[in-house]
């Protein structure tokens, strides 16, 4: 009934109405509210972006008789990984096995390549994590999504004195940033450094801490598009780093509600996120099918690209 092949370009648009309505359709019945507050094809994002970056590391289901786009899925073979990207499945073909052809499809590449694979995962939606349980995958890390509204003048708050200075990220501080994230978590992307910092869209923002050296104490990303104000992936050594990050990337949505994912266990940040007026909204699992190295200090997960 269906068929499993490779996503083309020309399926993006019908891939990004199926990200919205798959979406919003499981937030809508399970929380009484939409999750993507865009057009379905301000979606396409998560298509371009898992191109721009893994050309073909994206699968579709498609209804083998009439070739509507019934799943899809993103994966990113990274250096050290394989991250599993958003999968959604058309409401009108829950139950049909999609999700699970997909994942193993997934898996294999990731064992052929003799990898551990990682994901970010709702603990609110306990059909997905039964489906990760069954194949193998088990939570490390729990983080909550938090959400602040940014002021027009900025916030309301200023930095403490004590905070590391932050400046925006430039090509000279790729190795640095590939240094500390692997010393931290045991995880490299240098792909995703290259095209965070390169910014050929125009929606990223890469930042640095710095320590009174003027050594990289940590790194935070963000992406600005009507389909994702998101702020993260991001690694740092320790709390006042982070929050110096987060800061200044709170500071670019100006008039705009950002979200970002702190570790549970971070009550000096997550205090501090609380100081600033932010809310939680909900909580995410982070987990990985293979070996784990233990973190070391704090990462800031994201879901465009998904990594943790």
């Amino acid at each position: 009934m269906f068929r499993m092949r490779t996503m083309k370009a020309a399926d993006f648009d019908a891939v990004a109405e199926l990200i919205f309505l798959s979406t919003n359709a499981w937030y809508q019945q399970k929380l009484g509210h939409p999750i993507f507050r865009c057009l379905p094809e301000d979606c396409r994002i998560f298509c371009e972006v898992y191109d721009d970056l893994d050309p073909g590391c994206a699968l579709v289901m498609e209804h083998s008789r009439t070739g509507a786009i019934a799943g899809s899925c993103f994966y990113h073979p990274r250096e050290t990984h394989v991250s599993l990207g958003i999968m959604n499945v058309h409401p009108n073909y829950f139950g049909n096995g999609i999700a699970g052809e997909l994942l193993q499809r997934i898996i294999d590449e990731a064992d052929i390549r003799d990898l551990p694979m990682r994901l970010v995962s709702s603990t609110m939606n306990l059909d997905s994590y039964s489906l990760y349980n069954r194949y193998g995958f088990s939570p490390f890390c729990v983080y909550q999504d938090m959400f602040l509204h940014v002021p027009e003048t900025g916030l309301a708050k200023p930095a403490p004195a004590e905070l590391p200075t932050v400046r925006e990220a430039g090509p000279g501080d790729l190795m640095e940033i590939g240094q500390l994230e692997f010393e931290i978590s045991g995880i490299s992307r240098e792909r995703d450094y290259c095209y965070f910092i390169e910014n050929s869209t125009g929606i990223w923002k890469t930042m640095v801490a710095l320590n009174e050296f003027g050594k990289v104490e940590g790194f935070l990303a963000s992406v600005d598009h009507p389909a994702s104000r998101l702020i993260g992936p991001g690694v740092m050594r320790n709390a006042p780093a982070a929050e110096a990050l987060l800061r200044a990337q709170l500071d670019r949505f100006r008039g705009k509600t950002a979200v970002f994912l702190l570790p549970s266990g971070e009550t000096e940040l997550i205090a501090a996120a609380y100081g600033l007026g932010a809310r939680n909204c909900e909580l995410h699992f982070g987990q990985v099918r293979g070996s784990l190295q233990p973190v070391t200090g704090i990462v800031m997960p994201t879901f465009l690209p998904e990594s943790a």
